[in-house]
């Protein structure tokens, strides 16, 4: 179902084009006036900085003949180090201030990316592997950075900075600037040559990063099983090859890269030359403080392009991973609220399902034309197969996925025309992986109602039978956990996740396989706790022990894409069907 593994490089959704920079540039429109005032600090340092060759074209010519004026040039030599001291001093400022801004434009992107990552649809996460989704968040975002930074300034500035050069070069010498400006379109060429290449190469190196990224996530989640099993040769060769293929894409990318400023370095050295042959040989009239001038500037004019062509490869760079995070956030969030969505009004429980059909993206259907209705405080117990589609019925109920087909009620209002807000804040859902966040354990109690008491975490907790474990505990409720509960017991984990199920006092509560991973003598005392709670409430479960659900008010057996038995364990029973044969077949 996933669109690619962890060794399948993934493919664009959609080519880049310009609109791609537009949408940076929104994010630095917010910080307009910093940017103004750097750009100003900017165009003041580079007219500062082209008034040197002026002074010595002027020192040159007039103060080093056979009468040289000492105090004049002193006095030119003072001014040319107070343009190079001013400049440094713009540029610093200039530098400073844009580290900040393009600092916070990296922080909105990655804001924005992260908010609507929590709301896209459990079928994104579905369908892709974890670490490829993480890279975007964390590896392609930095690899902007230097772009939002200093690359959109820097870019407008060495264009000001080729200008103000122009305009200086052809003051002193309009011969000799049009010598310089000759070499353009030789370089514009080449430019131009290598410009998909780099994109392409880049790109490669985008993907060979995802994967690598992805086969770390992976291996790390899984690093019990791969020692279980003595993977770890394997599982290394596999690293291994992943790592040479990222390598042998990024050198492709670097020998990409380093086409440009050998290219850009030789135009400049000859031009530079026929600035010489040209201004000695053609132009006898010029001066040599002329010549010497414009010898300047030709360096100082290349060196933008040169850097403009350091940009275009920093951009270049930043186009592969600027694709992969707005593709990402270009990613439809399917399951939100509706336009016109109202509030759910506080719930007695009642459910209706209506014909619901549903499949998995373009798969086929895992439920069809599936019907039933369960009045509020009744226990609804959901047994099958796996695979039949239990916990896909208690997913649509809270709406993690959208139904292709009929409707679902609770208490007469269609969930599809409520508030996700609103709707899930009256359920409690237990799912079969008890996720255990990184914090105290007080704190993965309170994750679904931060207005809980001590005293309400605690009453939750002896209810599913841990208090007394976290009352013995060094810390007691404020003892840390570490990320997805590490130190913790798979059925300790479910315990405090039951209790935070508990402590939200769901009208809807959903428990899936709640108890798969507590010995039988916490689960019998687990069990009353949960009989207790679940008076009053509707509540569905879902179990594979079957022991666990007898007393529930109605069982439904999930089979064939829909409910092929449905009633209480004595007349399901009673007639010897799928279910008779299921519950005879773990009594054995």
């Amino acid at each position: 179902m996933a669109r690619n593994k962890f060794d399948i490089d993934e493919t664009l959704e959609t080519p880049f084009d310009i609109r791609h920079l537009k949408r940076a540039l929104v994010y630095a429109g917010k910080y307009k006036g910093r940017i103004a005032k750097s750009l100003l600090l900017s165009a003041v340092a580079v007219i500062i900085g082209l008034l040197s060759p002026v002074i010595t074209k002027y020192a040159v010519d007039n103060c080093m003949d056979s009468k040289a004026d000492i105090p004049m040039l002193v006095l030119c030599a003072a001014g040319f180090l107070l343009c190079i001291v001013l400049s440094v001093i713009f540029t610093k400022i200039r530098a400073k201030m844009m580290t900040q801004v393009g600092q916070d434009i990296i922080y909105d992107i990655r804001r924005d990316l992260f908010k609507h990552m929590q709301d896209l649809p459990f079928e994104y996460y579905d369908s892709r592997p974890h670490g490829k989704i993480l890279v975007r968040v964390v590896n392609y975002i930095n690899s902007i950075s230097d772009l939002m930074t200093n690359g959109i300034i820097n870019f407008v500035l060495e264009i000001f900075n080729l200008f103000f050069i122009i305009i200086f070069m052809f003051f002193v010498s309009w011969q000799l600037a049009l010598v310089v400006l000759a070499g353009l379109p030789v370089y514009a060429a080449v430019i131009f040559a290598i410009k998909n290449r780099q994109r392409k190469a880049w790109q490669a190196v985008s993907n060979k990063s995802s994967n690598l990224n992805a086969y770390l996530h992976e291996s790390i989640v899984g690093v019990q099983i791969s020692q279980i099993f003595t993977r770890e040769e394997v599982n290394a060769e596999i690293n291994d090859k992943l790592a040479k293929a990222y390598r042998k894409d990024w050198m492709k990318a670097v020998a990409c890269n380093n086409l440009i400023w050998p290219s850009t370095d030789i135009v400049s050295i000859i031009t530079r030359a026929a600035i010489y042959g040209v201004g000695l040989l053609a132009l006898p009239g010029l001066s040599l403080g002329t010549i010497f001038a414009m010898g300047d500037y030709c360096a100082r004019f290349w060196q933008p392009l040169m850097n403009l062509s350091n940009l275009m490869n920093t951009f270049i760079n930043a186009v592969a991973y600027l694709e992969r995070i707005f593709e990402m956030l270009d990613e439809p969030v399917t399951v939100c609220n509706k336009i016109g969505a109202g509030e759910l009004p506080e719930i007695k429980g009642d459910v209706h399902f209506k014909n619901v059909t549903f499949r998995y993206e373009e798969g086929i259907n895992i439920l069809e034309n599936v019907s039933f209705d369960v009045k509020a405080g009744e226990s609804i117990a959901l047994v099958g197969p796996t695979g039949a589609g239990k916990t896909t019925i208690v997913s649509l109920l809270s709406r993690f996925y959208n139904i292709n087909g009929g409707e679902i009620l609770i208490d007469n209002s269609n969930i599809a025309d409520v508030t996700l807000e609103s709707l899930r804040s009256q359920m409690g859902i237990m799912l079969q992986d008890s996720f255990i966040f990184s914090g105290t354990i007080l704190d993965n109690l309170r994750y679904g109602r931060l207005d809980a008491t001590l005293e309400e975490a605690m009453e939750a907790c002896k209810i599913v039978g841990i208090h007394d474990y976290i009352a013995g505990l060094k810390d007691g409720y404020n003892t840390e956990v570490s990320e997805r509960g590490a130190g913790l017991s798979q059925g300790q984990k479910q315990l405090i996740a039951l209790a935070r199920t508990i402590l939200s006092d769901p009208k809807i509560l959903v428990l899936d396989e709640a108890t798969s991973s507590i010995d039988a003598k916490t689960e019998r005392y687990l069990q009353n706790g949960i009989n207790h709670l679940l008076k009053g409430r509707t509540s569905f479960i879902i179990a594979h022990r079957l022991s666990t659900i007898r007393n529930c008010d109605k069982i439904m057996y999930i089979s064939n894409k829909g409910i092929t038995e449905a009633g209480s364990h004595d007349e399901l029973m009673a007639k010897k069907g799928d279910y008779y044969k299921l519950y005879t077949a773990q009594a054995v």
